[in-house]
């Protein structure tokens, strides 16, 4: 796991360069914006329970057939797993969110997530919805301009998205 820095520095240092002009402008950048990625942070970990909680709610309203009896979310125990993995997920993603890098994503939390529930016989395309349904609470959440820092979060909220994508992606 890198974060954005380290990525770049060990890119050129494998190429023998020196960091470019491009390469040094980004990186200013995200720390300019340092301040809104760390607001989305906070704003989606404080909310943690209540995304999952929702996007669990709105996946079996859509989905009533996982919750009724034989279904993959049917007993606390497995809903209690679905609601687990559903918080791994987003957490995960935060860690992206904050480093700017989605490697700890990909290496810690989705690397063999597929074939995990392949082996488990859970529906991998529910999964992803659930996931899509977390990504709208979420950039909801860290897009809300009261009490922020403020400014224009556009790109930030597309990154965020593409993290939640890359999740869901993983495990259709």
């Amino acid at each position: 796991m890198f974060d954005a820095f380290t990525k770049v520095v060990a890119q050129a240092d494998a190429r023998g360069e020196f960091l470019n002009a491009g390469q040094i402008d980004a990186l200013a950048s995200m720390v300019a914006e340092s301040n809104k990625r760390m607001d989305s942070v906070n704003r989606i970990t404080s909310n943690a329970s209540k995304i999952v909680t929702n996007a669990a709610r709105e996946l079996f309203d859509q989905q009533p057939a996982l919750i009724a009896p034989g279904g993959n979310a049917y007993t606390h125990r497995r809903m209690a797993a679905c609601l687990r993995d559903m918080e791994i997920v987003l957490r995960y993603v935060t860690y992206a969110i904050f480093t700017g890098d989605a490697s700890v994503l990909e290496d810690r939390c989705l690397n063999g997530l597929r074939e995990t529930y392949l082996a488990l016989g859970v529906p991998g395309a529910s999964v992803a919805e659930g996931i899509r349904k977390m990504k709208d609470a979420a950039i909801a959440i860290a897009n809300d301009r009261n009490g922020i820092t403020q400014g224009d979060c556009a790109s930030l909220m597309s990154e965020i998205g593409t993290y939640f994508d890359r999740a869901a992606a993983a495990v259709a």
